[in-house]
């Protein structure tokens, strides 16, 4: 058993608390809360802290093992190589806090196996698998004959194109047979591709039922990639549990949103990645990414004044924090909603205790520090209370715990 004494417990759900202690008995919490009342623990492994807080989920990364940004080098090299690089990606998430992931589209569903298997130390990954993708739209590849990246798509495993219910549906149960614990699909166009707009709608709505239905049926939801009101709109009444990024929401998009209780991956840290280095991204996605940039920082704004379930999300995909938008840079997401109006606690809750609901009924018990939750903690030399910027920084990370192994310290 370990026995963490903190001088502030934050407990992602709930107020902090001074004085704190979490025992750790195996993979899950025996206790969180105040010293005063903690039961005695002779033999525990005794750990001091400034700081315990759960361990954070980063609900939007993409484990590729790319170098660039443009997402059209990914069929120029081999799978197999990038996977390698990925499993670099694991250490640099384990060191920033990240304790589990909602990977929507890429590598993970293959890590999440060896992961789980003890041969890799890394978060728990919950993979979408492929991608889910019009032909044409944002997870096409448009610079290459469509039958080249037919044959990406199927050798590959990251991007799945899919047109018409019928094909819909099975795209989704292929991911299912995978092993996906959610289901990804783009219901608009976006930033990195090369020639569709962010502000088109590109499934149907009957489509994006179809692919809700099937993810249903196996207790799975669907995360719809989403930056304009038309397909935040169609994706919500669709029955998404999330929207990734939506850049042109507004009041009535945010109304529907906490009506139908769908979640806000706001993923801010990509375009402010990508904004601070146009030059990593192609031509037209800088053109995209500036003309949408203040439209998307007022969207999240709006948002969170009206009330609409926020989880965090970065939309990282690069290995390597020598590159922007990199994996181990996780934690700056927190900043960038601080700053468009939520309070640091709030901000915190966004990667703790919210941010499971991602996952619907396929949620582990996690994201609080409380009796019978996953043991996924992790420790800091400084309060992020009064300084949201130290959750960016890793080397404020001085210990984390996933399934109550230490991993980290």
């Amino acid at each position: 058993m370990d026995r963490i004494e903190a001088g502030l417990l934050i407990p992602g759900d709930g107020q902090p608390v001074r004085d704190g202690v979490v025992l750790v008995d195996g993979a899950a919490i025996s206790y969180a809360g105040p010293a005063s009342n903690a039961p005695d623990t002779p033999g525990a492994i005794a750990v001091k802290a400034a700081v315990v807080m759960p361990g954070m989920w980063d609900c939007h990364g993409h484990f590729l093992g790319t170098r660039s940004m443009d997402l059209t080098k990914l069929p120029q090299e081999p799978t197999a190589q990038r996977c390698a690089r990925a499993v670099h990606d694991l250490h640099n998430t384990i060191n920033a806090g990240i304790t589990s992931v909602r990977e929507v589209g890429g590598l993970g569903i293959h890590l999440a196996r060896v992961v789980a298997e003890g041969l890799l130390t890394g978060p728990s990954i919950y993979s979408a698998g492929a991608v889910l993708s019009t032909t044409g739209g944002h997870g096409d590849l448009h610079c290459y004959p469509l039958a080249w990246v037919s044959d990406f798509c199927r050798d590959d495993g990251t991007l799945r194109l899919a047109d018409g219910t019928a094909e819909c549906m099975r795209a989704a149960r292929e991911q299912l047979r995978r092993g996906a614990r959610v289901i990804k699909v783009c219901a608009s166009g976006g930033v990195l591709s090369e020639l569709d707009s962010p502000i088109h709608q590109q499934f149907t709505v009957a489509e994006l039922r179809a692919i809700v239905e099937v993810a249903g049926l196996a207790d799975r939801v669907v995360a719809a990639h989403c930056h304009g009101k038309p397909g935040i709109m169609a994706a919500v009444e669709a029955g998404v549990a999330t929207i990734e990024h939506g850049s042109y929401l507004d009041e009535e998009a945010c109304d529907a949103m906490v009506d139908n209780g769908t979640i806000l991956v706001p993923t801010r840290s990509i375009i402010e990645s990508i904004l601070a280095n146009l030059a990593h991204v192609p031509p037209y996605a800088a053109a995209k990414l500036t003309a949408l940039a203040e439209t998307h920082a007022n969207a999240v704004q709006m948002a969170i004044e009206r009330g609409v379930t926020v989880a965090m999300g970065t939309d990282i995909g690069v290995t390597g924090m020598d590159l922007p938008n990199s994996w181990g840079t996780n934690g700056s997401e927190l900043g960038y909603l601080v700053s468009l109006g939520m309070t640091p606690l709030q901000a915190i809750a966004t990667a703790t205790a919210i941010a499971p609901r991602t996952l619907g009924a396929q949620a582990p018990r996690a994201g609080v520090l409380a009796e019978g939750f996953d043991a996924d903690l992790l420790m800091l030399d400084a309060d992020p209370l009064a300084d949201i910027s130290v959750l960016a920084q890793p080397e404020h990370v001085t210990g984390v715990w996933v399934g109550g192994r230490r991993v980290k310290g």
